[in-house]
């Protein structure tokens, strides 16, 4: 049987058309990169995320020589929020990069843990992947991981 996966989002012309808040983060996220340690990659990831409370987080990669110690942004993140802000649900997430002329969209082990701290918190969370110029949105890490691990 032949099945279909379809969802909905977003996508930005530009990143001054995002809605106000959108756009806080989106511009949060970029001045994240700044913080990135991405000494053998150079392609440095900033993400910053709104709480319910309205207070913003931010992370950034941080790479390592012994490779898989290497940490995304969006982990650095949500592992900082979890172990400090738990009890303050986040609402959305915005991530960047340097270079940044394309839109920089979460790798398969951020979409998991993004999908875990739904989850957990028991609501979604709103994904604005940014470039330079453009993004595009979805509503819930759910939309990125249509196949998802779940014990």
């Amino acid at each position: 049987m032949k099945k279909q996966y379809i969802f909905d989002y977003e996508a930005f012309g530009a990143t001054s058309e995002l809605p106000a808040a959108d756009k806080e983060l989106a511009e949060a996220a970029k001045k994240a990169c700044g913080n990135a340690h991405a000494p053998y990659s150079r392609f440095r990831v900033g993400a910053a995320a709104r709480l319910k409370s309205g207070k913003i987080l931010t992370g950034a990669n941080q790479e390592s020589e012994v490779f898989p110690a290497t940490m995304c942004a969006e982990r650095t993140l949500l592992f900082h929020w979890q172990a400090h802000y738990a009890k303050d649900p986040v609402v959305a997430i915005a991530i960047a990069s340097q270079p940044g002329e394309r839109e920089c969209y979460p790798c398969g082990q951020c979409r998991q843990v993004l999908l875990d701290t739904e989850r957990r918190q028991n609501s979604p969370i709103r994904i604005i992947m940014c470039s330079d110029s453009t993004a595009s949105t979805v509503d819930s890490a759910a939309d990125l991981l249509p196949f998802q691990f779940q014990l």
